[in-house]
């Protein structure tokens, strides 16, 4: 189908019935790095399932969505690029569930032809057993194949501010070349991280790693270093993407902390470029 703004905003899905098991939560933890050593017993916490101790990363909240990013919205696909990733866990995520999910397209703005269309996404996850509200979720997408429809710019989310100060501690955790393979079994087969020939179609030198796999090494980057692994005192986590990692790459986490609100920022040391830029994470008080 075409792309079509006012057809594709008034889609709602409701109640869409979908379930993760401990299988999912422990590969999940192993696909953004957590157990490279299989002797350290705080991250294994979120990789053995021993005696009931298992415990969840609050970004896999991120991929408990089915299809966030639908194919069939009459966007050119492959030109998607997920922009920013918001997210705010009311309970932390048990182990395994049944969930009720509930999305929709927000908001669409339009850039302009050369530039693309803006979308904004949304979704919120239910515990089936009761509806207790577990997480909400929002991405932004830029469609940069199908702008020029003619609606409005509109207003982009304020980005959160980083501090001027140098940062208050520094995480560095490497990927591994085989990273984005691993990734894309939590969910997002998209095959820009797996097909070499596809890649460097889209200008890459080879396949990159999610977005949202950054994403979650972020995360692990502030509870090895700050939370000492304790995932319930993360509220909202909330970044913007600003360039594509390589699988192999190592990426260091600037973090600052200001009360119960931490600032981060990942960076690509060995390539000089920043990956996660306005890096919000709130912690429960």
């Amino acid at each position: 189908m075409p792309f079509d703004p006012v057809e594709i905003l008034a889609r709602r899905e409701e109640n869409l019935a979908t379930s993760y098991t401990e299988f999912d939560s422990m590969l999940y933890a192993l696909s953004v790095g957590l157990s490279r050593n299989p002797l350290d017993t705080r991250e294994l916490a979120y990789t053995f399932e021993k005696d009931g101790w298992l415990r969840t990363l609050p970004t896999q909240a991120a991929v408990l969505v089915p299809d966030m990013f639908p194919p069939d919205l009459g966007w050119d696909f492959e030109r998607v690029l997920h922009c920013e990733q918001r997210l705010s866990v009311y309970r932390p995520l048990p182990p395994a569930a049944a969930l009720r999910i509930d999305k929709r397209v927000a908001a669409i703005h339009d850039l302009g032809k050369s530039t693309g269309a803006m979308l904004y996404l949304e979704a919120e996850g239910r515990l089936a057993s009761d509806d207790t509200v577990l997480f909400s979720s929002g991405a932004t997408i830029l469609a940069r194949g199908d702008g020029g429809f003619g609606g409005g710019r509109g207003d982009a989310p304020t980005p959160h501010r980083i501090p001027s100060r140098e940062p208050d501690l520094e995480c560095s955790l490497p990927t591994t070349p085989n990273q984005a393979l691993m990734y894309r079994l939590t969910g997002d087969r998209n095959p820009l991280h797996a097909d070499p020939e596809l890649a460097v179609r889209a200008g890459f030198p080879r396949p990159i790693l999610h977005g949202l796999c950054t994403y979650g090494v972020a995360c692990h980057a502030i509870l090895k270093t700050v939370l000492d692994y304790d995932h319930t005192l993360i509220g909202e986590f909330d970044a913007r993407f600003s360039a594509p990692v390589l699988p192999g790459d190592t990426i260091a986490t600037d973090i600052w902390q200001d009360g119960n609100v931490i600032a981060f920022q990942c960076r690509v040391p060995e390539r000089r470029v920043t990956v996660i830029k306005h890096g919000r994470c709130l912690l429960r008080t």
